[in-house]
This record gives C-alpha cells, structure tokens and sequence, in this order.
C-alpha cells in the first residue's frame, strides 16, 4: 500500500505545531530568567515547567484515568466497583499469571545477578577484558522479541522421526534420548522462558559488576592476601561487601524490569500452557478480549507492585551519597 502524503498531511501538521508550541513556551521561561532577577526557588520552577507539564500530560493523566478504568465493566463506562479486582484474585488464569509473575521477579534477577556476578569475577582483572565483556554483551544488542524469536528456535519440537531443528532437541536425540515439546511442558516451560530472559540480562549485570569490582581498593585485597585468606574468603568477605551497592542497583532494576515482562512471553507462547505473566495478561483482556476494566485493574496491580521497589531504589541512592 503506497504512503498517502495527502492523509498525512494533518497529522504531520498537528505534530509540528505541538514541537513549535513547547519550544516557544521553553524560549519563553529563557528569556524571562535573562532579563528579570529569580529567586532560586522561581527560577527551579520554570525551568521544570514544561517536564512537569509533559510528566502531567503522558503519565500523571493516564494513570488517574486507568485507575478510574479498573473500576469499570468490560466497556469502560458503566461502574463496577471492586468486581475487576476480585475478579484478579480468583480467576484461575488470573492466579497463574500472578504466580508466574512471582517466579520471574524471584528467580530472574537472583540469576542475572548471580551469573553476572561470577562472570565479572572471572574476567575483571583479564587482558581479555573487553573481549569477554563484549561477548556477554552481545545478547544485550538484540531486541527482546528477537531473543524470544531466537530461543523458541532453540526449544522447536518435531516428532521423533523427523529431523530436529531445535538446538535442544537435536542434543537430546543425539545421546539417545527422546525430542521433548520443551514450550508446552508445564510448569517446567515457565523456567524456559526464564532462562531466555537471564540470558538476554546478563550482560548488564556483568558490566556494572566489573566495573564496581575493578574499583575495590587493591590494598584491601593485598592486606587480605597478607593475612591468609584464600581466593575464595577475599572474593566473599572483601570484594562482595565491597560492591554491595552495585549489587542492589542490579538488583532492583532487574526486578522493574521482570515485572514489566512481555515480549519473551508474547513471541515465545504468547501466554499459553500455563505460561501468562500479568503484563501479557493486562495487554490480552484490554486488546484482544475487550476487557477494559480487568486490563487496567492488572495495570493497576502492575503499578503497586513496581512503586515500593522504586521508591526503595531512588531511598537507597540518596542514601548511599
């Protein structure tokens, strides 16, 4: 279907005139600190004006209204009080998707952490440094829906008599055993699917933990070494404890981000065989079974479980300056 510029036109208009609007408000605020005197507090004010504003109108906003939304009926107009959220904590697919939830929040940052973690050690004081971490970086570089693509290929069935083109499958045939549907076994595909995400997170965590181990002062280390303590006690005692607030910047951002699992489940299984998440089920009763209310409740559920976590986050920085 060839690109129509005519229909575009309004479009491309509208989006101009909202670009030219914020950036004479901006200009505006500039030149009225320039030519007038302003109080610290005054002039803090203008200049978050306009992210306040746009903070306010793509995020404050929608969030009030999907609130609002999670206590209404399918259709989102007529009031249903608390039936949504009832509804979230008695339906049977709703419980599976809160107890997947809770493994991935559980099992996924303790292993990223803790892969990353080993690895970093491994490779922090190497001349192959930035060789190894590129290595482990590499999964970082493609998208989550790629990764989620790359290991439903990993884990593809065929029958026993056919060829295998899964990686797995194949390993298995070739040590004698039988192919196995390593996507529909439940509740073993949910681990499956966590290993796809651990593998796509690693990285992250390896980088930061490198660069956080490689700071530990070398005259800890030394004085450690001096007094007998194996690889292993000055790896726990001193290096760990040493790089403890990196560990829980990994951490806390492991578990935002798991929380917020979508992609992997939507290209892998798109949340069957007992694989939804809440995520996967918030986008599936608001977009594809029109349930409007229960969609946001989930979104809702989503935000309560994410804020403490946040907020812990932002505690814990201010604490550590």
């Amino acid at each position: 279907m060839p690109f129509d510029v005519a229909a575009q036109r309004p479009k491309l208009l509208f989006l101009l005139q909202g670009v030219a609007c914020f950036a004479a408000v901006v200009l505006l605020i500039l030149l009225a600190l320039h030519r007038g005197p302003a109080r610290r507090r005054g002039a803090a004010f203008l200049l978050l004006a306009p992210a306040l504003l746009l903070l306010t109108a793509g995020l404050l906003l929608p969030g009030l209204q999907t609130l609002a939304l999670s206590f209404t009926d399918s259709t989102g107009t007529a009031w249903a009080g608390l039936d949504n959220y009832v509804w979230m904590f008695t339906d049977p697919g709703a419980l599976t998707a809160l107890r997947n939830t809770l493994v991935w929040v559980v099992l996924v940052p303790l292993l990223v952490t803790a892969v990353g973690l080993l690895y970093a050690a491994a490779v922090a004081h190497s001349r192959f440094r930035a060789l190894a971490l590129s290595v482990v970086l590499m999964p970082m570089a493609v998208s989550f829906v790629g990764a989620g693509l790359v290991w439903r290929f990993v884990y593809a069935y065929r029958p026993a008599e056919a060829e295998q083109i899964g990686l797995l499958n194949r390993l298995v045939v070739a040590f004698g055993g039988e192919p196995r549907q390593w996507l529909v076994d439940s509740p073993w595909n949910v681990l499956f699917l966590v290993v796809a995400a651990v593998w796509t997170q690693t990285g992250f965590a390896a980088v930061l933990l490198t660069g956080a181990i490689r700071a530990v002062p070398r005259e800890l280390v030394e004085a450690a070494r001096l007094d007998g303590a194996s690889p292993r006690q000055v790896f726990r005692r001193i290096t760990v404890p040493s790089i403890r607030p990196t560990l829980l910047v990994v951490v806390l951002a492991e578990v935002v981000g798991t929380f917020k699992a979508f992609d992997i489940v939507k290209t892998m299984t798109a949340g069957q065989f007992g694989t939804e998440v809440v995520a996967h089920a918030m986008y599936d009763q608001a977009f594809r079974y029109g349930e409007t209310g229960r969609g946001a409740a989930l979104a809702v559920l989503l935000f309560v479980l994410v804020a403490p976590v946040v907020a812990y986050q932002v505690r814990a920085q201010r604490s550590a300056r």
